[in-house]
């Protein structure tokens, strides 16, 4: 049986650090239009944005990208994509990616991955990523989050501390095996994504401030892909959008 999966891309147009950001010109192309057309390489039945601004969607209209509007005042991107999965009548067991709007170089295999793997485990509502950690300021950093896995590839906990504790290695090396960091890349049961918005969030979330962590605490299971490599990186600054620019630049020439 083919896979069957949907690509949600939330897009909000407000950035502290690089305002209008969806928009941004890639190469003669919306940053968002971008993002779409390389997911749409991963074999997804659609692509949809789910945006927060009409500028936003009449973008992607004009370069035959699916979009619709969503409420602009949601708090996270998940209740914003819990929205989009409403509006276009996803529910149940349907496996839905989310793909960030300012990814991109996102590989499409790894996005194809996320939806593999809700296809093989029914014992998870979610899918994610990850990659070996190879540098110890990379480990020690906070804004980059690690996650640690059980023995059957599930998600025991999230956190932008460095763990885990290498009790008698010595001292400033790395743990052996290394440990993994976090992707942003995300795949979800529709039916557990819609009514995600109305769970409790976490007392750990909340601390972290990473909101994955309110699927454990409420005992759910959270699949992880362990990639060798990072993908490419996303778009957070401007000096961020200068570094893609001339990557695809590059590309043409």
């Amino acid at each position: 049986m083919s896979l069957r999966f949907s690509i949600l891309i939330p897009a909000r147009l407000a950035s502290t650090r690089l305002p209008g950001k969806p928009l941004a010109d890639i190469a003669g192309l919306p940053m968002v239009v971008r993002v779409a057309r390389r997911a749409a390489e991963s074999g997804a039945e659609r692509v949809v944005v789910a945006a927060d601004d009409p500028s936003i969607v009449q973008a992607c209209e004009r370069h035959g990208v699916a979009a619709v509007l969503t409420r602009a005042d949601h708090p996270s991107g998940s209740d914003r994509l819990a929205e989009a999965c409403a509006l276009i009548g996803l529910d149940g067991d349907d496996r839905v990616v989310n793909v960030q709007g300012d990814e991109p170089l996102m590989a499409p295999a790894l996005v194809r991955r996320c939806a593999e793997l809700l296809a093989e485990r029914a014992d998870c509502v979610m899918s994610t990523a990850a990659h070996p950690i190879e540098t110890l300021a990379d480990f020690l950093n906070p804004n980059i989050v690690k996650v640690v896995l059980d023995a059957a590839g599930r998600a025991l906990y999230f956190t932008r501390s460095p763990v885990p504790c290498w009790r008698d290695g010595p001292s400033g090396a790395l743990p052996d095996p290394p440990p993994l960091r976090h992707v942003g890349l995300y795949g979800y049961r529709a039916g557990f994504l819609r009514g995600f918005p109305r769970l409790e969030p976490a007392p750990l979330e909340r601390l972290e401030a990473l909101e994955q962590l309110r699927v454990l605490w409420h005992g759910e299971r959270i699949v992880v892909h362990v990639t060798p490599h990072a993908p490419g990186a996303g778009v957070d600054t401007p000096e961020d959008l200068e570094r893609v620019r001339a990557l695809f630049a590059g590309a043409a020439d």
